[in-house]
Formats: C-alpha cells, sequence, structure tokens
C-alpha cells in the first residue's frame, strides 16, 4: 500500500505553513467539510495529529481508541503552537520504520501499521486542501504524500465492502484531472469549492 520509506515531513510543514495563515477572524470561515468551520477543522487537524503519532509509536490509548466522529474537535488558546509541534511530532514518529510494521490503532480502529500511516497522509493532504480552500490559497501538497493518499483513497473507493468514500460518497472528477482533484473527489468533495 505504503511504501515505509515516505516521509510525511513535508505534508506536515505544507499543513503547518496554512495553519500560520489563520486569522483569529478567519476561525469561523466555512470549510468543504460541511458543519466544521476553520477553528474545527484546525481542531481535527490537532487531534489527528496526536492520534497518528501514538499510533505510529504503538502508544495506544485515549487518543488511538476515540472516534473522529464522537465529537466535533476544537483549538484552545494555545493551538498556534500546539499543531505544528504536533504535526512535527507526528512526521517524526512515523519516520521510524517499525510505525510501518505490525499493527497499531486510530480512529478506535485496528489496523495495519502501513494502512494507518496511509490514512495520515491522506488525512494531512485532503484536510491541508480544506484548509487552503477555506483560506482562499493556493496549494501544492507534497507528490508523495498525495500519491499515498490516492492510493489509499482509491483502494477503499474500489473495496466491494468498503461502503465507497471514508469521508463520504465519491464526487465524479474526468479521469484526466489533476491527481490532486481526482483525490479530493474520492474523498467527497468537490474540487471546485470556493469559499
Amino acid at each position: 500500500m505504503t511504501d515505509p520509506t515516505l516521509d510525511l515531513g513535508p505534508q506536515a510543514r505544507i499543513v503547518a505553513r496554512l495553519a500560520e495563515a489563520v486569522t483569529d477572524e478567519g476561525l469561523s470561515a466555512p470549510t468543504p467539510c460541511p458543519d466544521l468551520p476553520v477553528r474545527n477543522l484546525l481542531g481535527h487537524l490537532l487531534h489527528l495529529s496526536i492520534a497518528f503519532r501514538d499510533a505510529a509509536r504503538k502508544d495506544l490509548g485515549a487518543t488511538t481508541d476515540t472516534s473522529p466522529t464522537e465529537t466535533v474537535p476544537d483549538i484552545g488558546p494555545d493551538w498556534r503552537a500546539e499543531l505544528p509541534k504536533a504535526l512535527d511530532e507526528l512526521a517524526e514518529a512515523w519516520r521510524d520504520p517499525e510505525a510501518w510494521t505490525g499493527r497499531t490503532r486510530a480512529g478506535g480502529v485496528d489496523l495495519p501499521g502501513e494502512i494507518a500511516g496511509a490514512v495520515a497522509a491522506d488525512e494531512l493532504v485532503v484536510h491541508g486542501w480544506d484548509l487552503a480552500r477555506a483560506l482562499g490559497l493556493p496549494y501544492t501538497p507534497d507528490l508523495p504524500a498525495l500519491a499515498s493518499a490516492y492510493g489509499f483513497l482509491q483502494a477503499v473507493a474500489e473495496d466491494p465492502n468498503g461502503g465507497g468514500g471514508i469521508f463520504g460518497p465519491a464526487v465524479p472528477v474526468p479521469p484526466e484531472a489533476p491527481l490532486l482533484d481526482r483525490a479530493v473527489g474520492l474523498s467527497g468533495r468537490d474540487p471546485g469549492w470556493r469559499a
């Protein structure tokens, strides 16, 4: 599925740079995620970074057991320091080849390490797109992370037992569309979405 030499650091830095561009006024802006303004998207990014860091470390517990649909995530007053730190720790944890082996847990789901790494890449790529679109900023994801995310999303969409997309029904995108648009479509988002 995903090459265990995939470095999530470049994509994590892209997301951190996008988060730096969020103004206090922009926290209430809409995102492509229904009912999740920017502040809640940032909260989700913070929580998933911690969860996937712990999944890589096989440090299973409250952070890896919580379903992402259980609560609406929010940010605290220190989110500007906490989010980049969590993103850095996530990337560092997945640099350990052992993170990609064996079994782990994320979002309350037990899964192989290599699948968890692919999900982490997918979360960073897709939610990076969400944040960039909400802010009206250009977005060029890290190409290896994008390729991993697309491969994961395509496998989920083609799985007869997978129920389609993990974020919602796939949005049809022409096969000749850019890889990012095809990944976004598979994630259940309209690549043409604008704030």
